[in-house]
């Protein structure tokens, strides 16, 4: 009986103190003491076997085997997104990082991680609840009468000290924290909030100064490109590990495209996330509100609200999306503004994929002049989201001749060369160095576009969607790096966004959010609202 009642408390601690902070997977969480313990053990003792005890442990392992699965959504979370997971705003994400993995190991050993994660968490409800059996079957004469006051006033401690450590976001608990019970109190209220804040988003959404605006952007007279470079962020001009490699290959580029005739300007934007979640960018940038979850994503859809690419549309642009990541079905595309959108398979690759990438970047923007920029009697306003700099970041080509592309099958000795994601990704000194070779070659293929067309230059806007995770990054910083490139007139317009002439920023340069682009590229580059200005 003894050793039973042992490894029930065993079990019981180890959930309790199970850290919800990858920082706190040490060996020193095992001198914590929770004192929620004492609670559930004297509960236990004080109801009993009977029904109301099977009832109150019934409700008792569904919320510890809940705080076990969000402490691990929590870890999950902080080491892709640099940050905790919020049950209401992320829970769509679980799809998205399924696909991931799948993409990454392959769908086998996806779909076993899956069911392993399934079955994990019956074992863990099933070990719960022998464990508090155990005590809740111990019989001591006149242990029951002291057991329930004193679980009373252990409930109490609990509460209070819970209470008084702070919020969730706390990477890990203190010694004798209430940290579980604090865990699940703020869960309860991070979903109120939510919930809370998504309400005063709605009503936000509905306040557009341009809304059925017309006569803008008419101060441009050509092709206009904004192009997202995949986990492009700060890192790569502040962190040596990177920047040493990144700032050099774009003072090779800024000398070749002013040698060339275009301009250039650049600066940092704050982005709405960190490690992932790209399409968040690419929904604050275009409907100018901030989309820093799948909540307001979905909200700022379903609101009828112009994006950037309406207001293009309704001022005499074609528009178009070039996604080469998208492989399945996207229905949200039909309210964003897009007369087209040019997914993998209408791209024209036919080459092998570079693991979850589907195609490099340079035939994506070769696919771009082949599809969409082919029309010199039309101005085209088109989002391009660029892959090769996605994880798992291997292998990494090479820049080849633009002629040379063909349908992509030119790629294949490289897509099947040097070791797996499996094989580099058990390093994260390798991983890093991965990263940064594919940041090289998307920025060089950005650039080299448009070197390819300094003649009659496109006016792009080249900028991140996010930082890398920050154990790849070494930077916790939301910031991104946005380039401005094309004619002298069109490029300083724009310099509310991108102040630091050239292709290198400076590091004191204030970041604009960057939900306030779509207004300020609408501001700058229609006669309309100059000459409002001027009244």
């Amino acid at each position: 009986m003894i050793f039973r009642l042992g490894l029930a408390t065993l079990v019981l601690f180890l959930v309790l103190i199970q850290p919800n902070h990858p920082g706190a997977m040490t060996w020193g969480a095992l001198r914590l003491f929770p004192l929620e313990l004492p609670a559930i053990i004297l509960t236990l003792i004080a109801l009993g076997d009977g029904r109301v005890g099977r009832l109150v442990r019934g409700a008792l392992v569904f919320a510890l085997t809940l705080i076990v699965v969000l402490k691990t959504a929590d870890i999950v979370s902080f080491n892709a997104l640099s940050r905790g997971f919020n049950p209401v705003a992320d829970m769509l994400l679980v799809d998205a990082f399924v696909r991931l993995l799948a993409g990454a190991v392959g769908g086998v050993l996806a779909g076993l991680a899956v069911l392993g994660a399934v079955l994990s968490i019956f074992a863990i409800a099933a070990v719960l609840w022998w464990s508090m059996r155990v005590w809740a079957g111990l019989s001591v004469p006149g242990a029951r009468l002291f057991a329930l006051p004193a679980a009373v006033a252990c409930a109490l401690v609990v509460a209070q000290v819970g209470q008084s450590m702070g919020t969730w976001r706390l990477p890990f608990p203190s010694p004798g924290a209430a940290f579980t019970a604090r865990v699940g109190a703020e869960r309860v209220s991070l979903v109120r909030r939510t919930v809370a804040e998504i309400a005063a988003f709605r009503e936000e959404v509905k306040q557009d100064p341009f809304t059925d605006a017309r006569d803008l952007l008419d101060q441009i007279d050509r092709d206009v490109l904004v192009i997202f470079v995949e986990s492009y962020g700060r890192t790569s001009h502040d962190t040596p590990l990177y920047a040493d490699v990144h700032r050099e290959t774009m003072a090779r580029y800024e000398a070749q495209l002013s040698a060339a005739g275009l301009t250039m300007q650049s600066g940092f934007l704050e982005a709405p996330t960190r490690g992932g979640q790209s399409w968040l960018s690419h929904a604050t940038l275009a409907n100018g509100l901030w989309v820093n979850n799948q909540v307001r994503y979905g909200a700022a859809l379903a609101s009828g609200r112009e994006t950037l690419f309406h207001h293009a549309a309704n001022n005499g642009f074609s528009t178009a999306a070039v996604m080469p990541q998208i492989t399945l079905d996207w229905p949200e595309s039909e309210v964003m503004g897009f007369d087209e959108v040019l997914a993998a398979k209408d791209l024209g690759y036919h080459g092998l994929p570079f693991n979850w990438v589907t195609m490099p970047d340079q035939f994506t923007l070769a696919a771009l002049d082949r599809l969409v920029r082919h029309d010199v009697d039309a101005n085209r306003f088109v989002q391009v989201a660029l892959a090769t700099s996605h994880a798992p970041w291997v292998p990494v080509p090479e820049i080849l001749p633009w002629d040379a592309l063909g349908d992509g099958q030119v790629f294949n000795d490289v897509a099947t060369s040097g070791d797996t994601p499996e094989v580099v990704w058990r390093d994260r000194d390798r991983i890093r160095a991965q990263y940064s070779l594919a940041i090289d070659y998307a920025l060089s293929a950005v650039f080299e576009y448009a070197l390819r067309h300094a003649a009659d230059p496109p006016l792009m806007v080249v900028l991140g969607d996010h930082q890398a995770a920050e154990f790849v990054a070494l930077d916790s910083r939301a910031h991104v790096p946005v380039h401005v490139i094309g004619p002298q007139r069109l490029v300083q317009a724009l310099s509310q966004i991108a102040p630091d002439p050239g292709l290198l920023p400076g590091a004191d340069t204030v970041p604009i959010p960057m939900d306030k682009v779509r207004d300020i590229f609408l501001d700058a580059y229609s006669s309309r609202i100059a000459v409002m200005a001027d009244d």
